[in-house]
């Protein structure tokens, strides 16, 4: 079923990462006209953000079957199917490509600092729900501009916002303060001068999530040939059976060999857990930096601090809608109770669509990383299957929007980054994967690594 676009202003999608570009793909698919807005100079920013990062989902999971078709034209063909590619590659070989053939439906350099129903703040009910959405602009030469829309669908991600390193969600006392010294994504050590950063030295990784495994794998890879290159692991709580997520039993994996390499680095003596061990204070000592809990206990002091607690949703931009979200997680509030991270890991997830994503506002969505909030679990694959189901909602295709056209791998935990370093094969990748979104890249991954990707998040 398609829906013409004539007459009516475009679905605006903000972000043109791997989600954003996915909903563009879809809503052309059903002839309506999409502008994806997106404050990078390029597809994939945020993915770009993690290029070094190896994804722990294979190209036959990172390429939307819309997006597929839109592609055909041009002659392109999916990388083998079975293979790993790098968040660089993801760009290169997929994001822009698919970015080319959408054209001037982009705009890039261009940073949503607002969404509202025109005419109307979250307070005003009368004629709310005719009135189309009002999108506010900010340009890269600091211009202005105010966009009109049918529909509105986020697909920003969560790379922008990193999580801090206090363990009650504030930034560390002393935190802002030794910003030189701390990063929040996974460090690239095939740069010389980020490998020069961590040699031979300390550091502080905070983080027990798969952007953390990775860290602890670099950076052991790091001890064996750089002298005196050591890594405290700072973990919330204890080690338990989970703690290195699902081993072989994940059925992606490339993911669970993740966590195993993080274990042989803390057992082989390159990395020392420290348990319990919830972060209140970063102070100096001389040159070099020394981290306190909350319950007084001081460690040694490190020379470096990668914090690797997750990202945020930065949902400022949408504060004049009537978003309905989880207290807890900033997540769709029919949504949350699914990606729970107290209870849910990837594989327990039930595949979710329109009537998870939706808000009091309505023809607003968060999808993607953003819809996940706080939450770490999200898979490329979640992100294809929610537009596909906003898109056909939008379009007034209620069955197919219904639909669950998605079946999840099972996993034990997930969320993060992967290694940059693994030969891009099925079989050898799985001694060490990836994931976008952003860590979250998503995480693209981060938004990110863990990447999300795009985003952050996990792929």
């Amino acid at each position: 079923m398609t829906a013409s676009s004539d007459h009516q202003p475009p679905v605006v999608v903000i972000g043109a990462g791997p989600i954003g570009l996915a909903a563009a793909a879809r809503l052309v698919e059903r002839g309506i006209e999409p502008l994806v807005l997106e404050a990078g100079p390029g597809a994939g920013s945020a993915v770009r953000g993690w290029a070094h990062v190896r994804l722990f989902s294979t190209w036959g999971e990172l390429v939307d079957p819309a997006a597929e078709k839109l592609l055909a034209p041009t002659g392109w063909v999916r990388p083998d199917a079975a293979t790993y590619p790098t968040g660089g590659d993801w760009a290169e070989r997929y994001l822009q490509p698919l970015a080319d053939v959408l054209g001037a439906r982009i705009r890039y350099g261009a940073t949503v600092t607002g969404v509202a129903r025109a005419g109307r703040d979250r307070v005003v009910d009368s004629g709310r729900d005719e009135q189309p959405f009002a999108v506010h602009i900010q340009l890269a030469d600091g211009h202005e501009e105010r966009l009109t829309a049918r529909a509105v669908i986020d697909a920003s991600g969560t790379w922008s916002t990193p999580a801090p390193m206090g363990a009650d969600g504030l930034p560390a006392l002393g935190e802002k303060g030794a910003a030189e010294h701390i990063a929040y994504r996974v460090p690239d050590l095939n740069d010389p001068a980020v490998r020069a950063r961590y040699a031979g030295r300390r550091t502080a990784v905070i983080g027990s999530g798969a952007s953390a495994f990775t860290a602890l794998a670099l950076l052991a890879d790091l001890a064996k040939t750089e002298h005196g290159t050591h890594t405290s692991w700072i973990l919330r709580r204890g080690i338990g059976a989970n703690t290195y997520g699902g081993g072989e039993a994940d059925q992606l994996p490339a993911r669970g060999a993740l966590g195993l390499r993080a274990r042989e680095a803390v057992e082989a003596g390159h990395a020392s857990a420290v348990t319990g061990f919830r972060t209140q204070a970063v102070e100096r000592e001389n040159d070099r930096l020394v981290l306190v809990a909350e319950d007084g206990r001081r460690l040694d002091p490190v020379d470096e601090i990668i914090v690797l607690t997750g990202f945020r949703p930065d949902l400022s931009f949408l504060s004049e809608l009537r978003l309905g979200l989880d207290e807890r997680l900033q997540a769709p509030t029919a949504l949350a109770p699914l990606i729970d991270p107290n209870v849910h890991s990837c594989g327990t997830v039930y595949p979710h669509g329109v009537s998870e994503l939706s808000h009091p506002e309505v023809g607003v969505y968060l999808v993607g990383m953003k819809s996940y909030g706080r939450a770490p679990t999200f898979l490329a694959m979640t992100g294809y299957e929610q537009v596909r189901s906003v898109t056909a909602a939008i379009a007034g295709d209620r069955a197919a929007a219904e639909r669950v056209e998605l079946t999840l791998p099972e996993t034990g935990v997930c969320g993060g980054a992967g290694l940059f370093d693994e030969p891009a094969n099925t079989e050898q990748a799985a001694s060490g994967g990836g994931c976008c979104a952003a860590p979250e890249i998503l995480r693209i991954g981060t938004g990110a690594p863990a990447a999300t990707a795009s985003s952050g998040g996990c792929c």
